[in-house]
């Protein structure tokens, strides 16, 4: 699917970027309010690094180290930075998904001789998944997810045009509805409240910058291509494991008998994207 989307960006991009310029007068060929819409991919950031963290005493530092009643880490067979297929490392772990987006945007432009500025407001949705999973010794496998449900930003955007092109550079605050999943095979213990389970929807601020190039194909129709890195401030969701049907003697109630919270260690949910944009002017 990923070669697919490239493949298509490709071939509409270089239609876009090569097509010839419109014989008209360059002076405010770009200045005016204009809606469009967008379609690209979202590529997770390399995130094989990233861990669980664990508040053993429920003091909100996170750090602690989960031990068996014998004084052992529980954790000790370690972390993968996707979803796990097993109780087990050695079952596998399936890498984070990158998915297809789809935006629509609206915006104003001004043009001054060759320099355009303005501002683009856009919102969408991506199919991307971004996901870790800690295993214990028991063994059991935690993993945590997250996925994108939609975002909003304004950017500002800056550029310079030439012959029927426009060449930009944009970057602007974002919001975005994040929707948190948690699973386990862990069935003693409750998680949040739940049994093996539990997903939450979670808000989160970040910003986007980038930059992009648009041809025109008429006089009020434009097709581009866009990057964008985007991230999100995603530390809002923790999952408090609880003491369900687990015996006291239990790794995450030693410390607290209330239970211990865990969380992901990477609070960037971040992503690059790439788009091929079409746009109206009035």
């Amino acid at each position: 699917m990923k070669s697919n989307i490239f493949s298509g960006l490709a071939v509409v991009s270089a239609l876009a970027l090569s097509a010839p310029a419109l014989a008209q007068d360059e002076e405010k060929m770009w200045e005016g309010p204009y809606v469009g819409a967008s379609i690209g991919i979202g590529a997770q950031s390399n995130d094989r690094s990233e861990q669980v963290a664990f508040d053993t005493n429920l003091d909100d530092v996170y750090g602690d180290t989960v031990r068996t009643a014998a004084g052992a880490n529980a954790f000790s067979p370690g972390f993968c930075g996707g979803a796990a297929n097993g109780p087990t490392p050695g079952e596998g772990c399936r890498s984070d998904r990158d998915g297809a987006e789809y935006y629509a945007r609206i915006g104003y432009d001004k043009q001054v001789g060759n320099i355009v500025y303005g501002v683009v407001i856009d919102g969408g949705t991506s199919e991307s998944r971004d996901s870790v999973t800690a295993y214990s010794t028991t063994p059991a496998f935690y993993t945590f997810t997250r996925e994108l449900e939609y975002s909003i930003g304004a950017r500002a955007r800056l550029g310079y045009a030439k012959k029927g092109l426009l060449f930009y550079g944009t970057l602007g605050p974002t919001y975005g509805r994040i929707q948190q999943s948690f699973i386990t095979s862990n069935g003693a213990n409750s998680f949040n409240g739940n049994v093996q389970a539990d997903t939450r929807k979670t808000n989160a601020w970040g910003w986007s910058a980038g930059g992009g190039a648009e041809a025109k194909l008429a006089r009020n129709l434009s097709l581009g291509l866009e990057y964008l890195y985007t991230s999100f401030n995603d530390d809002d969701y923790v999952v408090r494991v609880g003491p369900g049907t687990a015996a006291p003697t239990n790794p995450f109630l030693l410390v607290n008998p209330q239970g211990t919270n865990m969380r992901r260690t990477d609070k960037d949910f971040a992503a690059h994207n790439i788009r091929v944009t079409a746009a109206f002017r009035f």
